[in-house]
This record gives C-alpha cells, structure tokens and sequence, in this order.
C-alpha cells in the first residue's frame, strides 16, 4: 500500500492544497494530511478547526485520512510506516526550500518525497494571502474550499 503524508499548517487549508490532496489521491493509495503543531507559531484557526475544515472537504473521499503531529514530518512517518512525503510547489522559491527539506528528510529517514506542480488557477494562492485577506475583510471566498467558508 503506497501511502503518502501531505503534511502543513493549514491555516487554513487552501485550493492549492485541495489541488493537491485530490491530485495526489489518483497516485497513492492513501494520503495522510497531517497538521503540524507548531507551539512557537500563532495560528488564526485553532487546531480542532483546521483538522475539521479539512475533514469535511474530502468526508467523501475515503483515501484521505487527516491527523495532527507534533516533531519531525520523518518521525511521524517512520513510526506509521509511511514511505513518502507528498509536497506542492508554486513556484521557484518554493522548489529552493522544498529541495533542501528534501534532502535532509532523505539524511535522516528513508522516506520519498514527490513534489507536485500546483495547478496554475491556484498557483498564486498561500494560507498567508487567505489569512490576510480575511484580516482585511475582503473576499477570500475564492480561495478555500467550502468548508472553510464560515468565517464573518
């Protein structure tokens, strides 16, 4: 069973991650997004949020699972035997900063990571525009997913 972990804050999840997430689902059997907890970082939607914005955007695709963790992305799949980290990229800068998480990964676990291009409708979008959208009152409707929709 090829299972992939598509770890991030998702803070909160985006279109770009939807992208991704359904993208990858066609080639692993299971896709694990994780939220990283991060105790030195400050969050606009708690973790309880986040973890169920995501859960209720893929309720009806069973190869997706969602879990919180906290620690290095490699440990977290080693101990679940998870044989590959699943990566979005937009862009050049994000390819620059991925290769070297890469590659330490790679030092310390025996763990894959496939990187996928983003699609170019939401190539431009990140958590950090969401949010910032969102603190600014503006229209950030386009850019999530249904189920984050909640916010007034």
């Amino acid at each position: 069973m090829k299972r992939a972990l598509f770890p991030g804050s998702f803070d909160p999840i985006t279109l770009g991650h939807y992208d991704i997430i359904k993208r990858g689902v066609k080639l692993f059997d299971e896709i694990i997004v994780a939220i990283g907890v991060n105790a030195a970082k400050k969050y606009m939607f708690s973790l309880e949020q986040r973890k169920k914005f995501i859960e209720d955007v893929f309720k009806d695709e069973p190869k997706v699972k969602v879990v919180t963790y906290e620690g290095l992305t490699v440990h977290f799949c080693e101990k679940n035997n998870i044989d590959f980290i699943l990566r979005g990229l937009r862009n050049p800068a994000d390819f620059e900063f991925e290769k070297a998480i890469a590659h330490t990964n790679r030092d310390l676990a025996p763990v894959e990571t496939v990187f996928l291009l983003t699609a170019a409708s939401t190539s431009y979008i990140s958590s950090s525009i969401v949010r910032e959208v969102i603190r600014n009152n503006g229209d950030y409707t386009l850019l999530v997913p249904e189920s984050v929709r909640v916010v007034s």
